[in-house]
């Protein structure tokens, strides 16, 4: 089950939108620092007749409402942090050239990797390990030849991927790759 069928059916099953649970556990102090979330999953269960899934839902809910947001260069800085710090001129100088593919390049940063993006539509992303950068592209249907690989259960979301341990791999074939699923995306 989806997180919206959760939240649709206890909706349907306590008149109560997620807003209604924030402003709600605002009121009985339970989005307080240190609130432990079998707290909130018994008020949930007592006061609306809610099963565990359900509670479940609507703390990941008020948790995700109650976080601090973070901005993308944040995001993307935290990939580099302790002993991954060296990859982040490889990455910037490798962003520079995936930039001028054109104008629609963006990131989107997860807390595993980085998205490389053209109009919000993934055709590539780059994963940072302390010794090494995983870069993966999406290009079905193109046969895969070195230095790439088949990315496999490394990453669903892309097709091929190759391993960088020196900086000096980002050659001009890595970018041709990447421009190649720039293009197709």
């Amino acid at each position: 089950m989806t997180l919206k069928a959760y939240l649709d059916n206890i909706q349907t099953q306590t008149g109560k939108t997620p807003k209604d649970f924030l402003v709600l556990a605002e009121e009985k102090g339970l989005l307080k620092q240190g609130v432990k979330t079998g707290q909130i999953v018994s008020w949930l269960k007592e006061d609306f007749g809610l099963g565990q899934g359900h509670a479940m839902a609507i703390v990941l809910t008020l948790r995700q409402a109650t976080e601090p947001k973070v901005s993308k260069g944040d995001q993307i800085a935290k990939q580099f942090s302790g002993n991954k710090a060296r990859w982040r001129k490889p990455y910037d100088d490798l962003l520079t050239k995936v930039n001028e593919f054109g104008p629609d390049v963006s990131t989107s940063p997860t807390n595993t990797y980085i998205s490389l993006l053209r109009k919000n539509k993934k055709f590539a992303i780059v994963q940072v390990i302390s010794d090494r950068l995983d870069i993966g592209i999406k290009l079905k249907e193109t046969k895969i030849t070195h230095p790439f690989e088949a990315a496999g259960a490394w990453n669903s979301m892309v097709t091929h991927r190759v391993r960088i341990d020196d900086p000096k791999q980002i050659d001009s074939n890595i970018i041709s790759w990447l421009q190649q699923a720039y293009e197709k995306a």
